[in-house]
């Protein structure tokens, strides 16, 4: 069993031992920790600031006056963990007199050590430094005890020889004499300015005594000036008006001229419009009229242009459509017909040459029909010949050259067939 044990933000909790010989210590500012009876250990530390008051009585200086030096310090414990386990181990069971008293006995030992050093002049004038010197000094020294040394101010020096107070009557003496010494040159200066200014006052005054005498002459010149100036514009004034006169009557005569001029321009103006109003006329009742026609031969040319291109278009189209239908169409047809003359060239070539005769007769009344193609559309023959057995001679020789040009064109000799040599003997 145990107890549960708080502190505040101005106390440290040290807790020590523990089972089994623990040598652990706990260090607890603001908060709790767990004790156990009879084998854990409690303590506190105070952590508030703590005041000190050094005092070296007669200690002597560096040029071996002997002063008294009182200072302020103001310490506390540090809280890092650290610095906290070092000043428990130097005051963890003390109380706050003791801890102050082992802490003042350091200062007083440095602040002693110092004063050695300086002159009175130095601790006397300078006594921030002085007291800054200090707290650098102790500083270390304290916190390997966990102490920080805050502030530290020099409260009070003097000494029992009146030697403070001897500088103090050397320096008012000098302030004291700087002070008549002053006051003897500021009269010199009152007495010099005050006849530089009764100097500056002459000077003025004999300057606006000038000024006045200038003045004056001033206004009698301005006055003969202003007289003279106003005779001239008199003189001027009537020469002026002499003049006006004049260039009024010039002027009532420009005006006339100018009158005349404006009634001519009005005139010439009306004519101008007349022109303008009949050049209108004319552009209105003939040139737009001719425009307009042209505009309409124009647009109907245009018109009729576009619909000879487009119907040229069409007909391109057309025949290009029918060029390809034919060509289709003439494929086809040569597709069949090689397709027919295949067939036919090998029954020929199995029937031999009672089948090119066969086809030779099938030939001639297609032949003959186109031959006589031309004549069926002519309404009559007329045959230049004296004789009627002249006739007769055409058509046989005719007939007789028939089986020459089959021969030429088919291969086949018509003489060789017994019919058709009947026919032509006959």
């Amino acid at each position: 069993m145990g107890n549960c044990l708080t502190v505040g933000p101005n106390e440290a909790l040290v807790v020590s031992g523990g089972c089994f010989g623990s040598d652990i210590k706990t260090y607890i500012v603001g908060g709790w920790a767990w004790a156990w009876w009879l084998i854990s250990n409690s303590q506190r530390l105070s952590l508030e600031i703590m005041t000190l008051q050094p005092r070296c009585e007669d200690v002597e200086t560096a040029e071996g006056v002997a002063i008294t030096v009182t200072g302020v310090a103001q310490v506390k414990v540090m809280t890092e963990q650290d610095l906290l386990a070092v000043a428990c181990e130097q005051f963890l069971g003390k109380s706050v007199i003791e801890i102050k008293a082992v802490l003042l006995q350091t200062l007083e030992g440095h602040l002693r050590s110092i004063l050695g050093t300086l002159t009175v002049e130095q601790i006397y004038q300078d006594r921030d430094q002085f007291a800054k010197l200090v707290r650098d000094v102790a500083a270390p020294d304290v916190g390997r005890m966990g102490i920080e040394i805050l502030s530290f101010t020099i409260k009070d020096v003097y000494d029992k020889l009146d030697y403070l107070s001897s500088l103090g009557k050397t320096q008012i003496a000098a302030v004291q004499r700087d002070a008549d010494i002053g006051v003897a040159e500021a009269e010199r200066d009152a007495g010099i300015r005050e006849a530089e200014c009764k100097k500056e006052m002459m000077d003025v005054k004999f300057l606006a005594d000038t000024k006045m005498a200038d003045s004056k002459r001033k206004l009698e010149l301005e006055k003969a000036s202003f007289n003279q100036e106003i005779n001239t514009k008199k003189a001027e004034a009537q020469l002026a008006y002499e003049l006006q006169a004049a260039k009024e009557q010039q002027k009532i005569r420009l005006e006339e001229i100018e009158i005349q001029v404006v009634q001519r321009k009005k005139q010439i103006t009306i004519g101008e419009k007349e022109i303008d109003r009949m050049d209108k006329e004319l552009i209105a009742t003939i040139k737009r009229p001719a425009e307009a026609e042209a505009y309409k031969i124009q647009q109907l040319a245009e018109g009729h242009k576009m619909k000879t291109v487009l119907i040229a278009q069409a007909e391109a189209e057309k025949i290009k459509k029918i060029g390809e239908a034919q060509a289709s169409s003439i494929e086809a047809v040569g597709k069949a017909e090689a397709e027919k003359m295949r067939l036919k060239a090998e029954s020929y070539q199995q029937y031999g040459e009672a089948a090119k005769t066969a086809l030779v007769l099938e030939a001639l009344p297609k032949i003959a029909s186109k031959v006589a193609a031309p004549l069926a559309r002519t309404n009559e023959i007329v045959i230049l010949s004296g004789e009627g057995s002249r006739v007769t001679g055409e058509v046989n020789r005719l007939l007789a050259e028939l089986p020459v040009s089959v021969n030429a064109l088919t291969g086949v000799d018509l003489s060789k067939i017994p019919l058709l040599q009947k026919m032509v003997t006959s």
